[in-house]
């Protein structure tokens, strides 16, 4: 397995390229062009004398003893011949380029602005063609024969695309934020990621003598990926983590019951999730299933004020990023939905105000016209995203009050997006329920989320359950909005709990309403999450 790659100084890198057994980088904030020993990170500056010449470069490429980078609105080449590495202009554009790719006599450019990918004769820098940019942010691109390959900073995602009509093949979602440049070698695929990251500071001249402070942070990792076509997925970069979910009864007040059975739902098994082994945790629990998900049955004579009991599993995991390549057109005569889904899908059976006239008003203003289910389901995320911020608040409120205030915590979003998909016909149900603190290289260290989570799937009639984030690519302010997590997850979410309760307490047979007494009154959880190692997907 290959190994992240830090360049020693770096602090923004973009492009990146192989030459021979050397991995050269573009520095973007400090114009350094760096050539990098990916074995020891041992990192060279090639352009002592002209640095201010590559300062603001993105893109870069390497072909035939000639470098290729972009800066701005200029294209710029020079030979590796001239140790000075003085820049010629090739061609200036009216929009800045992005990314640059050579390929023959071909040079291709990524244009954030136009949103497009722009093909230009090498010879004689006209242009030739455009493609269309699947991504919304800044991206960079390479080319290996017949594909084109992109990254885009926003979407978190490496596009596959044919070279010879742009049309995109299949893509992957990249295991960190903010991939910045791609190359191959030989058949790994390295990805550069640039943002910064949060750290505390121990500042010995303030009181407190701990500050919270932010750095730059940059590194290249090899991008692991599998295209299963035949079911309609990629997987990219796994990951061997334990979780486990803990109860520890301690009550809030007087409490009298008997006979009790308190289920927990285990994690699932699903296309980009796989349990390796289940435990319990501190007594021991009966395995029963539930809709088709398995539920771990803890068993009491009694619960009173005085009872400690620390209760709950530990599951080891195979966690994946997934995303499922289907597209509106394959949408077209889709088969009716079961007609045991209508019943339990279709309804308001979650407090979803599916009745009232400012979420049946809604439901018709999001959708318009559209007849696709995918174009439909696209088109309920924008317009909730659109009239709604992220926030959190103490309790849940139901979807109507939520659109009228406009502010929603994750629950609160997917509660708006339920309830307008199920007036339109889409069979969808509640997943969740907690995302591992996304730092894989933090590897064999407990990790601790702050909160919960949840999120949606809808049924696409002959394609099965599908996954869609409920407020994550909420990023931009009036959009546009990445898709990255529309038929999409990232690897650090636990999926459990498929259109069932997490967590629901019995008494003599009976279940105790969260109105006579509340779970979060009885116990307290605790959640943990340990990375063990990095996986490659393969063929099953």
């Amino acid at each position: 397995m290959a190994r992240t790659i830090r360049p020693i100084a770096a602090c923004s890198v973009y492009g990146i390229a192989f030459r021979e057994e050397c991995l050269w980088a573009i520095d973007s904030r400090n114009g350094y062009l760096l050539k990098i020993d990916p074995l020891t990170d041992n990192t060279t500056i090639l352009n002592s004398h002209n640095w201010s010449d590559f300062v603001g470069a993105t893109g870069l490429a390497i072909v035939d003893n000639t470098l290729w980078f972009t800066v701005e609105e200029n294209v710029y080449f020079c030979s590796l011949e001239d140790h000075k590495l003085e820049p010629q202009l090739f061609i200036r554009l009216a929009y800045p380029a992005n990314g640059i790719a050579v390929w023959e006599s071909t040079i291709y450019l990524t244009c954030q602005k136009t949103g497009d990918i722009l093909v230009h004769n090498r010879d004689t820098g006209q242009k030739i063609t455009y493609f269309y940019a699947p991504g919304i942010g800044i991206e960079n691109i390479t080319v290996r024969e017949e594909e084109i390959w992109l990254t885009d900073i926003i979407e978190q995602t490496v596009y596959c695309l044919d070279r010879a009509t742009g049309k995109v093949i299949f893509s992957v979602l990249t295991p960190f934020e903010s991939p910045t440049g791609l190359t191959f070698h030989q058949d790994t695929l390295y990805i550069a990621y640039a943002d910064r990251e949060v750290y505390i500071r121990d500042n010995p001249n303030a009181e407190p003598n701990h500050e919270l402070q932010y750095r730059d942070r940059t590194f290249i990792h090899p991008l692991y990926f599998h295209y299963y076509t035949d079911e309609n997925y990629a997987l990219s970069n796994g990951y061997l983590v334990e979780m486990s979910y803990t109860e520890e009864l301690f009550p809030l007040s007087s409490i009298e019951l008997k006979d009790i059975e308190w289920r927990i739902a285990l994690p699932a098994e699903t296309d980009r999730q796989k349990i390796r082994k289940v435990e319990a945790i501190g007594i021991p629990f009966r395995e029963e299933v539930q809709n088709g998900q398995k539920i771990a049955v803890f068993r009491f004579e009694e619960l009173n004020h005085d009872k400690r009991y620390i209760f709950g599993w530990k599951a080891l995991l195979e966690v994946w990023s997934i995303k499922y390549q289907i597209k509106p057109r394959d949408c077209e005569n889709l088969p009716e939905i079961p007609e045991d889904f209508k019943a339990q899908y279709l309804v308001d059976n979650d407090n979803l105000a599916m009745d009232t006239d400012v979420i049946r008003r809604a439901a018709e203003d999001a959708v318009g016209r559209e007849t696709n289910l995918l174009r439909k389901l696209y088109s309920i995320r924008n317009y909730v995203y659109d009239r709604l911020s992220y926030g959190i608040k103490p309790q849940i409120d139901t979807p109507d009050l939520v659109l009228k205030r406009g502010v929603g915590s994750c629950g609160e979003y997917l509660g708006l997006l339920l309830a307008l998909c199920r007036l339109n016909g889409i069979a969808c149900r509640t997943v969740g329920r907690y995302k591992c603190p996304p730092y894989p290289q933090q590897k064999n260290i407990p990790l601790f989320p702050d909160f919960n989570h949840v999120w949606m799937e809808f049924y696409l009639p002959g394609f099965g359950w599908l996954p869609m984030e409920s407020n994550p690519d909420d990023v931009i302010e009036g959009g546009p909005y990445p898709t990255r997590f529309f038929m999409g997850l990232a690897w650090y979410h636990a999926e459990m709990a498929k259109g069932i309760s997490f967590e629901t307490l019995t008494s003599e047979g009976k279940l105790v309403p969260k109105e006579t007494v509340s779970i979060g009154e009885l116990a307290i959880n605790h959640v943990q999450f340990t990375i063990l190692e990095e996986l490659q997907p393969g063929n099953k």
